[in-house]
């Protein structure tokens, strides 16, 4: 992550966090992404107007949030009551191409806390299949950003999740995550040794 120098964790309601359609937002979000998973984001933004549109094949823009606490040391993560696994909050992005600010959104909702606070540039990319009940199989170009909790927060989830739990980073491989979530862990620890206080 390059030039942070520049950026600061922002609420909801920010500015910058605002929805937009416009998908040159999501494709200069990626452009810290200069390598051929970067391309392949690039190619899909590139080659379908309505990449950020769950309808899209063969897949569509996501947006992600790994949730840490005020500590720094855990990540919140929720059994997902239709996959069966335990992720990292997230979810379409329904049109929306500002890709924080969707994952922003479905942190808050899908976590329950208020005041979050998310780092603006995308700290990980993940492609990754997906076959939902009751649709094809697609790919998920899942846009992942790290977010804090404030020091009160009460995790409640909704509907998306069978349950929800505090791990601590180093230990997100022993809940038998896939490697995608398990390197974003590890990812966002490196990170918030870096990045200042929200």
């Amino acid at each position: 992550m390059s030039g942070t120098e520049d950026l600061a964790w922002l609420g909801d309601g920010h500015l910058l966090l605002s929805s937009t359609e416009d998908l040159a937002v999501a494709r200069e979000l990626l452009a810290g992404f200069d390598d051929d998973l970067g391309d392949r984001y690039r190619a899909l933004i590139d080659g379908h107007p309505d990449a950020s549109v769950r309808t899209c094949r063969p897949g569509h823009l996501t947006g992600s949030a790994l949730v840490v606490d005020a500590t720094g040391v855990n990540t919140l993560l929720m059994l997902h009551a239709k996959f069966g696994r335990w992720l990292q909050p997230g979810g379409h992005a329904d049109g929306d191409a500002n890709l924080a600010a969707v994952a922003l959104r479905e942190a808050t909702e899908e976590t329950g806390i208020e005041n979050l606070r998310i780092w603006p540039q995308p700290l990980h990319l993940d492609i990754h299949e997906v076959d939902p009940p009751g649709e094809d199989p697609h790919l998920h170009y899942d846009v992942r950003f790290l977010v804090q909790a404030p020091a009160d927060a009460q995790p409640q989830g909704n509907h998306e999740s069978r349950a929800l739990r505090w791990v601590p980073l180093s230990g997100v491989a022993d809940l038998g995550c896939d490697p995608g979530l398990v390197r974003l862990a590890e990812l966002g620890g490196e990170a918030l040794e870096r990045l200042p206080r929200p």
